[in-house]
């Protein structure tokens, strides 16, 4: 009984000390300060054309429930719009190149050639 007693007492001392220590434990301080949020460190760059290396070395921080969602909004909204950029621009290059190959075939007409002059 007097192990028991001993052990329920300890249990209470260690309570005590690590309520202390959480709340502030007397001192003027107060209790433990707020933790920022952790935000996105390497963000993707905003000075020049998202790149492969960029999107492999993407890491979001984690939250309390997985991941960020502004965060993972923000990129992949941005990602969304890099790649609707390229879409629109290899359309208008490959547009450009079949307009290019369909005029290669075309037959040029030669100025100095006319019809009339055959018969």
């Amino acid at each position: 009984m007097v192990m028991f007693l001993f052990l329920v007492i300890a249990l209470a001392v260690v309570v005590a000390a690590v309520t202390l220590a959480v709340v502030g434990g007397g001192n003027e301080s107060g209790p433990l300060p707020e933790a920022a949020p952790e935000r996105l460190q390497d963000p993707l760059p905003a000075d020049r054309p998202v790149g492969r290396e960029d999107v492999e070395s993407l890491r979001f921080p984690l939250a309390v429930r997985g991941y960020r969602m502004s965060d993972v909004d923000d990129a992949l909204g941005r990602l969304g719009a890099e790649l609707a950029e390229r879409d629109a621009r290899i359309a208008g290059l490959e547009s450009a190149l079949a307009g290019a190959r369909a005029a290669a075939t075309r037959p040029t007409l030669d100025k100095s050639w006319h019809p009339e002059d055959q018969q």
